[in-house]
């Protein structure tokens, strides 16, 4: 028997029927695209670890996922490693490195999807010891930091054999509203804010410098790992005075 049905519905085919496919593989790499931008722009971006101040809770050449909703969004906590633009005087100048074309707009493509960090020697990762109004000095009796004269222990701190405090250096200071003061995990070879007092900034980081909070490392994978902020070495850590 044959079919007398009208075929009204044509499948394009050739030379069309690629055209179509292409157009829409187009289409799917832009709003990809389009999608990552704004995840990096406003929710998640990349870094990589140029240092190792942060040893060993992070090795040099880890690579970083950070949550951009901190601090606009979600408040900074006390133990929140995080990462932040130069306040000034903090990194030396860097010589701009001169790319490739072809390796530029790689790196910049990457970076839009978060899978490069090409400006990450233009900021620094720290860990939140004090937050505005909080009164941080070093060291009591056994070696600890205090924070509003809580002593911490502090069990992410990497010293070296025979340390028998947790900072070479003394200090006192109560950190002014808006600003941080910070400090690496590696506390015997970490420029942070003990050692910054002499910049523009006295050593504090202004909260609005703070691009996010850092939350998981992404490579190499044998580091994989979430980043913790020690609830329980500031759990006990009370409000400044004059604030509730």
């Amino acid at each position: 028997m044959t079919d007398t049905t009208p075929n009204t519905v044509r499948r394009p085919r050739g030379k069309r029927g690629v055209l179509l496919f292409l157009r829409d593989l187009l289409i799917i790499f832009v709003i990809a695209l389009l999608v990552s931008f704004l995840i990096k722009t406003f929710l998640v971006r990349s870094f990589y670890i140029p240092s190792g101040s942060m040893e060993n809770t992070l090795q040099i050449k880890d690579r970083i996922l950070v949550n951009e909703l901190v601090p606009n969004v979600v408040p900074l906590s006390r133990g929140d490693v995080v990462v932040f633009r130069d306040p000034g005087g903090w990194l030396p100048t860097q010589p701009k490195v001169e790319q490739a074309p072809a390796a530029a707009a790689v790196e910049w493509v990457l970076s839009i999807f978060g899978l490069a960090a090409p400006d990450s020697d233009d900021h620094l990762i720290k860990r939140v010891i004090g937050l505005p109004g909080d009164h941080v000095a070093c060291c009591n009796a056994l070696g600890q930091m205090t924070v509003n004269d809580v002593p911490l222990d502090e069990p992410y701190v990497k010293l070296p054999p025979g340390a028998e405090k947790v900072s070479a250096d003394p200090f006192d200071i109560v950190v002014p509203e808006g600003s941080l003061w910070v400090m690496g995990d590696n506390r015997y070879n970490s420029k942070d804010s003990r050692y910054n007092g002499s910049t523009p900034g006295k050593g504090f980081v202004p909260i609005e410098n703070v691009v996010g909070r850092a939350f998981v490392i992404t490579w190499p994978s044998s580091n994989w790992g979430w980043l913790d902020n020690y609830p329980n070495t500031f759990g006990g850590v009370p409000d400044p005075k004059g604030k509730q």
